[in-house]
């Protein structure tokens, strides 16, 4: 191999890696999706209270002009006219602003990008845009790109999931396929992710990366421009991608084809935890959590508990789903999410709904109304919103796991049902009961002898707890959590420690 050879293999072997770094700050580690959030508002919560309590990465909904839909559905962002950055969420001027706030803050931001489709809309109809571009998708034309029917694949339906084809070369629910292949297709979409990286995002999830062919994803990936240094980013630092790929098995496209180009969705790991918290199989069989149940690489997974598509009955999962209106069940198993090292973790906040395709709270002309304020400390949410991320227990999870790091998990008890606990190493210990019985035992663990606070009932403040507390000694710590208690589950680590 001659030098020029190396040196391009070499590049495109920095490419590729570079593209499973999520380029966090000062060694935090957790994603929020903050889903249909307003650009000033994302703002506002890194300063108040993403930044001070050490979250990592803020997924945003998709950032481009989209169909206005007549109910004004949380499904039309994933419908785009054009490339113009303007949405429900805000003004380029305004996501400009966020994205600068929040890396000042410590917070990196992930835009979720729709580049297999264009928009559907209401078939028989031109469409209009949120910033009042036209379109007429029985015509494949979108002026404001542009786009016409050269640029996208023939007018057929996916019917059939076991067919390659159809998968990648057909429409999903009637959205216009565009055809990846062609140059000036791939233009288009490079100088949408090019902006994006100009205004200093460190990523991307690429929505219905399944339905792309991955050697037209990786020409893609490997010409987004290097990331911008002005946002702290090193020279040779590229876009994290992670990838939209449903797989529960039994389809001819897995996700395994698509990790060689980035991060891929685990969608096995949020259907798992909704059977093991539901109690459909045990936690003891979590002592198998990661690849040997089945799952991605540990470093190719973005891991969660329910997304936006999943916690409404879409994608994968069906009723397995846990979502906040399983109430205990579903913090047990966030918070095992965040306490296991499995997987890059990523947590949804979002809003109440009861019909799915209900868009995010709005006054009567449709403008997205504000979370509450920051009274109560920030915790409480208002005016439709759930703010998991403001739920006292995930908010010290995220703490939780930037102290323990990437120590490993250790010491793992369970009781041959539904009773768990483990270590991480020195750091960190969690139990949970998902039982009929009480939870009472001596459990191993390295931490230091010592009175902990427990940081899912309370925290450490002042040098006191205001939850409840765990004993270590000599290398054992006292677990009491009764069949009925309120949380189903105990962590405490190093900093909790009075």
């Amino acid at each position: 191999m001659n030098i020029l050879s190396a040196f391009v293999v070499m590049c495109c072997l920095t490419i590729s890696h570079s593209q499973y770094n999520p380029h966090y700050i000062d060694n935090r580690n957790v994603i929020v999706h903050l889903f249909e959030w307003k650009w000033n508002d994302i703002a506002d919560e890194c300063v108040n209270f993403l930044g001070p309590n050490g979250f990592a990465g803020i997924q945003v909904s998709p950032v481009n002009e989209n169909w206005v839909s007549d109910d004004r559905a949380w499904y039309e962002r994933y419908q785009p006219i054009s490339y113009k950055l303007v949405t429900r969420s805000g003004t380029e001027e305004e996501f400009s602003r966020m994205v600068q706030i929040c890396r000042l803050q410590g917070v990196r931001i992930y835009v979720d990008v729709v580049f297999n489709h264009m928009a559907s809309g209401s078939l028989g109809s031109k469409i209009y845009g949120t910033d009042g571009s036209e379109a007429d998708p029985d015509t494949f034309y979108y002026p404001a790109v542009p786009y016409n029917k050269s640029d996208f694949h023939s007018d057929c339906t996916i019917t059939d999931y076991t067919d390659v084809y159809q998968v990648r070369n057909c429409q999903l629910s009637s959205l216009r396929d565009l055809n990846q292949t062609i140059p000036y297709v791939r233009e288009k979409i490079l100088d949408f992710l090019n902006h994006l990286v100009d205004l200093g995002v460190a990523g991307f999830r690429v929505d219905a990366a399944k339905h792309m062919d991955p050697s037209d994803l990786r020409y893609i990936y490997n010409n987004i421009k290097a990331l911008n240094t002005s946002f702290g980013f090193r020279p040779a630092d590229r876009a994290f991608i992670a990838q939209e790929v449903i797989d529960l098995g039994g389809e001819a496209i897995t996700s395994s084809q698509y990790t060689s180009l980035g991060v891929v969705t685990e969608f096995k790991a949020s259907n798992i935890l909704g059977e093991a918290f539901r109690g459909l199989i045990q936690l003891a069989d979590l002592v198998r959590w990661g690849p040997t149940f089945g799952m991605l690489p540990s470093n190719r997974a973005l891991v969660f508990v329910e997304n936006h598509d999943n916690e409404r009955g879409h994608g994968a999962g069906g009723s397995n789903i846990l979502t906040y209106k399983n109430g205990k069940i579903y913090l047990m198993a966030v918070v095992f999410n965040l306490a296991h090292t499995y997987g890059i973790p990523r947590i949804i906040s979002s809003y109440a709904f009861d019909n799915p395709s209900q868009g995010p709270p709005h006054d009567d002309s449709y403008n997205i109304l504000r979370p509450s304020p920051f009274s109560n400390g920030g915790t409480i949410c208002s005016n439709g919103w759930v703010c998991q991320h403001r739920w006292l227990a995930i908010r010290n999870m995220v703490e939780f796991r930037n102290v323990v790091g990437n120590v490993p998990v250790s010491l793992w008890y369970d009781n041959g049902s539904n009773q768990i606990a483990f270590s991480r190493g020195v750091r960190g210990f969690v139990a949970f009961n998902n039982d009929v019985v009480d939870f009472n035992a001596k459990i191993r663990t390295l931490l230091p002898s010592g009175i902990y606070c427990d940081v899912i009932s309370g925290e450490k403040i002042n040098g006191a707890c205001t939850g409840k507390m765990l004993g270590v000694r000599s290398g054992v710590v006292g677990v009491i959590l009764r069949a009925d208690d309120e949380y189903g589950v105990v962590a405490i680590h190093r900093d909790s420690k009075l």
